[in-house]
């Protein structure tokens, strides 16, 4: 069913915005905000995660703990030169990030960024209901559904296409609210 691939399709615009959100540093220490990390690993651009355990002790505090001792230095390295603005202290064991608290200017443009990122969810969900109701369209047009079924069709697509951006508007919510929260 038309309805099914829709709603799985809208899903995964949901879940890739949700991705991103999860990218967004916020006052507690979060290991998915070193997700877009790479090392150079014997001449390989490697994920941070493939090379190393990443955990949070506590609430301030991302300890990297790479599985090849001989990595460190690039591991800290791809920290430093990575869009992650953190200070990475290496004891020759562990690398440690700690992370700073949010300045209220800094979390307002947190804020605009999932703002932005939120937006770009909801332009994915609204291009696959144009697809969809292009399709219908081209249905009707070649007379495989009668325009009575193809006007029951956009409205079905469209009251999924409204629970989909809603869902989005919740996550946006819920992403702004642990921003703000100081």
């Amino acid at each position: 069913m038309m309805l099914d691939d829709l709603k799985e399709n809208m899903q995964k615009s949901v879940e890739a915005t949700q991705r991103s959100f999860n990218t967004i540093r916020t006052g507690r220490a979060n290991a998915s905000i070193l997700d877009r990390v790479t090392v150079e690993y014997y001449g390989t651009e490697t994920p941070l995660y493939q090379l190393a355990n990443i955990s949070t002790p506590d609430a301030t505090t991302i300890m990297i703990q790479p599985y090849d001792k001989g990595s460190m230095g690039q591991i800290e390295k791809a920290i430093q030169m990575s869009d992650v603005g953190l200070t990475p202290n290496n004891d020759g064991q562990v690398i440690r990030l700690n992370i700073p608290p949010l300045t209220e200017e800094r979390r307002k443009d947190l804020v605009k960024l999932a703002s932005k990122m939120a937006e770009e969810g909801k332009v994915a969900i609204r291009n696959i209901r144009r697809d969809a109701i292009d399709d219908v369209r081209k249905q009707e047009k070649n007379s495989d559904i009668s325009e009575d079924e193809s006007r029951g069709l956009q409205d079905d697509i469209q009251k999924v296409t409204d629970q989909f951006t809603d869902k989005i508007d919740e996550l946006l919510a819920a992403k702004e609210k642990d921003i703000m929260t100081v």
